[in-house]
């Protein structure tokens, strides 16, 4: 082969689609894994195949690797980025260390402060706590929109960061932290509620629902759970409020406007059939504006679309996903609804309202294809796990009589979504070559995924894709 490909052009083109093609698979995996069981995979096998694709990119393509923290990746791949950047910063010159130390800062802005405290944790436990270090570590707590609330709710984390950092804490925070029994009274009220809640019973109202919670269960106080979610109510936070809504018992109400389009789905899916079909019209009305919110300026713009959507029972998910794959294509189903002028949903086995989908059955993905492909729609979106199974293979026969004979031109643009990460593979698994097939884990970010789609098909150069990550930093960053 190679002596086929001795000519420098060819071996260049060679050396351009493999880089594509590698960079494509670590974002897939970046944006699907969580390192967490899946329906047909465990934990123990998504970690490992996690590490090495993260070490692989690190080591071959570092630039790209930095500038994925601009994209649409989960929570854990984008703190995984950051701590390895972190461990390997003496590896790159100063130019491209100060635009990485640029990006971990803004990505670490985005992420849950929970999961940022844990970084801090591991940089301490790594003994990781060179200057710049530090100066991101110092930056971050300072930007943090109340140091006292942090050192109530999340007081290890805040603790390790301020020790290791070396950080000078505002008023009466690092008293808090490292001699909280001195004080007999503070001055800031959330840090004198939480001591007087190792005392009193009412104080706990006063702290965030998760602390209260802790320090009502380890002081084992005469509180019912009726009591204490009346009286904490009002300082839940919105997914806490989503969260407790159903064990509430009528305590707690939810603003379903408010929710994200994968988390309403989510929340949708985890009522019995009967009570979504009495909360029929509210959750419909609620998914709908969260599409349209996470279709943006794109609403209506997609044309004629037809969607081919996964309900076999595979969408179940798993103990630690439930119903996520499903959730999943039904928040897809409202956003590419939000998204064409013209829209037609097909699923693999359920007719009638889309609400009431559950997982059930095999997945005959090839037969809904020839469905789908049927109707000549301008743009075909395909979301499911890829395990085409009844019969197996036939998903990708249809895609390559249909990309290579029947439609050559690509009138019809067909492009693969799948929610969840195979770790045999070291990416989401496809339904065929002919067909990009990209990862997603919330279905908002659809419309932005789509654009990477192109990449992964060999029909882009690794320029136009460096190009096209370069914008993606620009934007993120200003």
């Amino acid at each position: 082969m190679l002596a086929e490909l001795s000519k420098p052009d060819e071996l260049a083109e060679l050396a351009e689609l493999t880089a594509c093609e590698d960079v494509v698979m670590f974002v897939n995996a970046a944006v699907t894994a969580t390192a967490q069981r899946e329906f047909h995979a465990g934990a123990t096998e998504q970690r490992l195949s996690l590490a090495f694709l993260h070490e692989y990119v690190l080591t071959n393509y570092r630039e790209i690797y930095a500038a994925a923290l601009a994209l649409d990746i989960n929570d854990l791949n984008a703190a995984t980025i950051v701590l390895n950047l972190l461990r390997t910063a003496q590896a790159v010159p100063l130019p491209q260390r100060r635009l990485e130390g640029r990006l971990i800062a803004a990505r670490l802005r985005a992420l849950p402060p929970q999961r940022v405290y844990r970084v801090l944790r591991a940089l301490r436990a790594e003994g990781i706590n060179n200057r710049r270090t530090r100066a991101i570590v110092r930056d971050w707590v300072a930007a943090r929109p109340d140091v006292a609330f942090d050192a109530v709710k999340y007081r290890r984390g805040l603790t390790v960061a301020a020790g290791h950092a070396h950080l000078r804490l505002p008023g009466e925070v690092g008293t808090m932290l490292f001699d909280w029994r001195r004080p007999k009274r503070y001055d800031t009220p959330i840090l004198e509620s939480w001591r007087r809640a190792h005392y009193e019973k009412d104080a706990l109202f006063d702290l965030p629902y998760t602390v209260a919670e802790g320090l009502a269960s380890t002081r084992r106080r005469d509180i019912g759970r009726a009591e204490f979610l009346r009286a904490i109510a009002p300082r839940l936070t919105e997914l806490e409020r989503l969260r407790l809504q159903r064990a509430g018992h009528g305590h707690v109400e939810a603003a379903l406007d408010r929710q994200p389009l994968t988390r309403l789905a989510l929340y949708a899916l985890s009522l019995p059939r009967p009570e979504r079909a009495r909360r029929r019209e509210e959750l419909t009305a609620a998914l709908r504006a969260a599409a349209r919110r996470a279709a943006g300026r794109r609403a209506g713009t997609w044309g004629d679309v037809v969607a081919v959507l996964d309900d076999s029972y595979s969408s179940s998910g798993s103990a630690v996903k439930r119903r996520r794959p499903l959730a999943v294509a039904l928040a897809a189903h409202y956003l590419l609804e939000a998204l064409a002028q013209r829209y037609r949903p097909i699923w693999l086995n359920h007719a009638g309202d889309p609400l009431l989908v559950h997982p059930l059955g095999a997945t005959p993905l090839g037969e809904r294809l020839l469905d789908a492909l049927a109707l000549r729609p301008q743009r075909l979106v395909v979301v499911s796990d890829g395990w085409d199974n009844a019969p197996p293979g036939q998903a990708a026969e249809v895609l390559r009589v249909w990309r290579q004979r029947l439609d050559p031109d690509g009138r019809t643009s067909i492009v693969h979504l799948n929610p969840v990460y195979d770790g045999d593979a070291f990416d989401v698994r496809r339904l065929s070559p002919d067909v990009p097939s990209v990862g997603v884990r919330d279905a908002e970010d659809a419309a932005a995924l789509v654009e990477l789609a192109r990449f992964a098909t060999g029909t882009a150069t690794f320029a136009e894709l460096r190009a096209h990550l370069d914008e993606r930093v620009e934007g993120f960053l200003r």
